[in-house]
């Protein structure tokens, strides 16, 4: 019992192709929800007259994190799968991963590899962007090494460790991981599932510099959770002394003076 959601903005020349790959699947889910995060292009129109049969809710523009909870909330599935709008499922994406999720009843968490096609152009991932499966909680430190749109969670672990943080811009998905690792073990597909569309626009990870100062935001409140074992708990104190000393350098090239003052003054203790 799937609920898939995709959030949306200002997509409705490549939302057709990701919910086309959601309608393909060769396991239905139970609903798809399209959130249309305050779009003012044609996606109303395109949900009205192609995807009618498609939940189709619409708010204002208040953030990806906010349309996927949005989503969250309003799904009635067991199970929870998201796809972004610019990214495409293979045809068997979901019927993989619940066969494996049927055989590790004791998993509540799953996701799979990926394409990459940047600007038209299928690439390599580079080593530091690898999967893993298990108790990957210090996996997990350096970068998002979970995709959204290869994910499948059981909708139970929302009430044990809560949505999306709405105040993360961006990094909302590294945050998530890191609250969902330290508590639970991941089952891992190594063969690939989904497509990841890359280089255009519109990407949020292209709209800020300094990404490290969100990552930062979550180490200190995963540190300060304590639901972390002294292990996971050196390793992302350790994690946190490293992206703080990344993000001034950063800073400081860039010229962003009161940002450095502010960081140095805020994590001195950290950085003795």
């Amino acid at each position: 019992m799937i609920s898939v959601i995709v959030p949306t903005y200002n997509r409705a020349h490549r939302l057709p192709r990701a919910l086309d790959s959601i309608l393909c699947q060769s396991y239905s889910p139970k609903e798809i929800i399209v959130v249309d995060d305050g779009s003012t292009d044609e996606t109303s129109d395109l949900m009205t007259s192609e995807y009618s049969e498609i939940v189709f809710i619409q708010q204002q523009n208040t953030g990806v994190s906010s349309a996927r909870n949005a989503g969250i909330k309003r799904a009635s599935g067991d199970w929870i799968a998201f796809l972004d709008s610019d990214d495409e499922w293979l045809p068997k994406k979901l019927e993989i991963q619940m066969k494996a999720l049927y055989k590790n009843p004791e998993i509540k968490i799953c996701h799979t590899n990926e394409i990459w096609i940047r600007n038209g152009k299928r690439v390599n991932p580079k080593k530091k962007h690898g999967k893993f499966g298990g108790w990957i909680f210090q996996k997990c430190l350096p970068l998002c090494c979970i995709s959204p749109s290869s994910v499948i969670i059981h909708k139970s672990i929302f009430k044990e460790i809560g949505l999306f943080d709405y105040s993360l811009p961006v990094c909302e998905d590294y945050d998530l991981w890191l609250r969902i690792t330290a508590r639970n073990p991941v089952l891992y597909i190594e063969k690939p599932f989904l497509i990841k569309y890359g280089g255009h626009e519109d990407q949020l990870s292209k709209k800020y510099w300094g990404m490290d100062r969100f990552r930062i935001k979550s180490l200190e409140k995963i540190i300060s959770s304590r639901v972390l074992s002294d292990l996971d708990e050196n390793a992302a104190k350790k994690m946190l002394m490293e992206k703080i000393y990344i993000f001034i350098q950063g800073a400081q090239k860039r010229g962003k003076i009161k940002e450095v003052k502010k960081f140095k003054e805020q994590y001195s203790t950290f950085l003795q």
